[in-house]
């Protein structure tokens, strides 16, 4: 189902599945994309195009006979969803519930709220999040969730879910306005988790799209109320008390939908310690804590190595745990394990490309969304370094993926620069680009490269997951010490770190782009080459060290217990 576009989508889909495995009672809320996110279609060149990708919703959902409604602006849009039920390890379900505004009785406009993931304007963004939190709420009380305990809002996006409970206890209090005994109640029932560390991720809507979409709601905080009129201001981040939400919208004041997720919530967390930190700086009134991110295990380990657990570490899917037992791992399985996921991938570029690249040669791999931060050409800033270093150091070749946002043109921008650098190192260095990277492809390329490459600018990377799958099937990382891997890294027990620790640096220290790049080139040229090459029994030392220091711990197991524990039952 082509409903998410990276990170977050895959983390959420893998949280659930860890909470069916470990019998949560819980349920998911989500939009259908009717149109997917797109399909990547790269030139000669490499500029990207984007297509449409048709999918048949009825072939992988079941229609609900639930319906529900939501007012947008003075019309009543009808909503109907579908299941998709996620099954457990030992077959506990965990209920999916996709929101769909594509029915007869909308308006056009209406039906294609649910038609692309990121598509439209800002306005058409608030009303996809109308949708998703007011009309989300809705849709669970139809479906009969009438004693929900816990709210989990993922990023500011759902953060309007807020508003729905605020108004289903002032309605329970016989009032039509929101009061501070309201807000109490709401926030004890309210988690929020940021996963963005830059303030340009947090969604902000100007307060008249807000009075234009809800017109009859202009009275719905009790200003005279002191705790509703220290939310309105905090959501707003106005200077002084606001005298009513139409004078607001007038004066030309926004709504901030993070600020509106940590003002009604008990519990928040970054996704990453060092993330942690950068959201307590970006946020100081507000305590927030830390659950590092993770994959799922069952999910994200290849089939070779699926079966060399299975063989020798049979409670690994219950308990991720006991992947620690990978040091006892015998060496010669473990690499035998790796070449059957290393042949699948290079067989996926043959198929892709045509290209027959040598499953004897040093394997880098880079895949993620390609945009500025994430530095994907970071390792091309010197290709006559490259090119001495596959001389003097042994071979290597290079395989990339990753779609750039269709609204990114420095992103697209990446994406040309690595093809002109691929033609300029086609006899030296191997690269090559796959398209239209997707869940599949990032299966088979964290699974089947010998080193993981991740070159984030910091503190720009929350946490970074990629690594965590390249962990699960014995991948070391070369990463900068940002998001997790401040976390998974060991020197050269684990893989390798590029540049030193910038904890306590601070947000202000400028990035040096040649040091980093210097330290990468230095670290391959005259550590990991050396060692892969000359000394194998090594590096498959790290490969076992990096299924059982982070495989074992950078799961969505552990993380899920965290929220558990930490979260939920607080």
């Amino acid at each position: 189902m082509p409903s998410y576009s990276g990170g977050l989508g895959v983390l959420a889909g893998d949280t659930i599945r860890a909470a069916a495995d470990l019998r949560l009672p819980m349920v998911a809320v989500s939009l259908l994309y009717r149109k997917g996110y797109f399909t990547q279609r790269l030139a000669e060149d490499g500029s990207q195009t984007e297509e449409p990708v048709a999918w048949r919703v009825e072939d992988f959902l079941t229609e609900e006979p639930a319906r529900a409604s939501v007012p947008i602006e003075n019309r009543r849009l009808e909503l109907r969803c579908w299941r998709y039920s996620v099954k457990g390890v030992h077959g506990f379900e965990v209920p999916v519930y996709f929101l769909d505004a594509d029915l007869p009785s909308n308006t056009e406009v209406d039906r294609n709220l649910t038609g692309s993931l990121y598509g439209g304007d800002s306005y058409y963004r608030l009303c996809q999040e109308v949708v998703l939190g007011i009309g989300g709420v809705r849709m669970l009380r139809a479906l009969g969730y009438s004693d929900l305990t816990r709210f989990h809002m993922n990023e500011g996006h759902a953060a309007l879910l807020s508003l729905e409970l605020l108004g289903e206890e002032a309605q329970k209090a016989g009032r039509t306005s929101i009061r501070g005994e309201d807000i109490e109640r709401v926030r004890s029932k309210c988690v929020f988790t940021t996963h963005t560390p830059v303030p340009a991720g947090h969604d902000r809507f100007p307060m008249e799209y807000l009075t234009r979409v809800f017109p009859e709601q202009i009275n719905f905080f009790d200003l005279s109320d002191a705790s509703a009129a220290d939310l309105v201001k905090r959501i707003l981040q106005a200077e002084q008390n606001v005298s009513g939400l139409q004078e607001a919208a007038r004066q030309g004041a926004s709504v901030n939908m993070t600020q509106l997720a940590l003002s009604l919530s008990t519990y928040v967390n970054g996704v990453a310690k060092q993330h942690g930190e950068t959201s307590r700086q970006m946020f100081p009134e507000v305590p927030i804590e830390a659950i590092t991110n993770g994959v799922h295990a069952g999910t994200w380990t290849c089939p070779a190595f699926q079966q060399l657990f299975d063989r020798y570490i049979p409670s690994w899917r219950e308990d991720n745990f006991s992947l620690r037992g990978a040091l006892g791992l015998p060496a010669e399985d473990v690499w035998a394990a790796h070449l059957i996921a290393k042949h699948e991938l290079l067989e996926v570029v043959r198929t892709k490309t045509g290209l027959h690249l040598d499953s004897e040669v040093f394997t880098i791999g880079f895949a993620r969304r390609a945009t500025g931060y994430k530095r994907a050409d970071l390792i091309l800033s010197d290709l006559d370094r490259l090119r001495q270093i596959a001389k003097d150091a042994g071979p290597s070749q290079i395989i990339y993926a990753g779609k750039a946002h269709p609204n990114d043109a420095g992103g697209k921008d990446i994406i040309r620069r690595i093809y002109k650098a691929k033609k300029a190192l086609r006899k030296n260095v191997p690269t090559v680009f796959l398209d239209d990277y997707n869940l599949e492809l990032g299966g088979k390329m964290t699974s089947g490269v010998d080193l993981w490459l991740n070159t984030p600018q910091f503190p720009l990377e929350a946490s970074g997951t990629s690594g965590m799958k390249a962990a699960l099937n014995g991948v070391p990382s070369l990463s900068i010490l940002d998001g997790w891997w401040v976390e998974g890294h060991i020197e050269g027990v684990t893989g390798w770190s590029i540049g030193d620790s910038r904890r306590g640096a601070g947000n202000g220290t400028p990035t040096d782009n040649q040091a980093e790049a210097e330290s990468l080139y230095s670290k391959l040229e005259s550590v990991i080459l050396p060692l892969y090459y000359g000394e194998r029994h090594k590096f498959l030392e790290v490969m076992q060290h990096a299924i059982a220091i982070n495989g074992s711990f950078f799961n969505t197991q552990r993380m899920v217990q965290q929220y558990i524990t930490d979260a939920y039952l607080r």
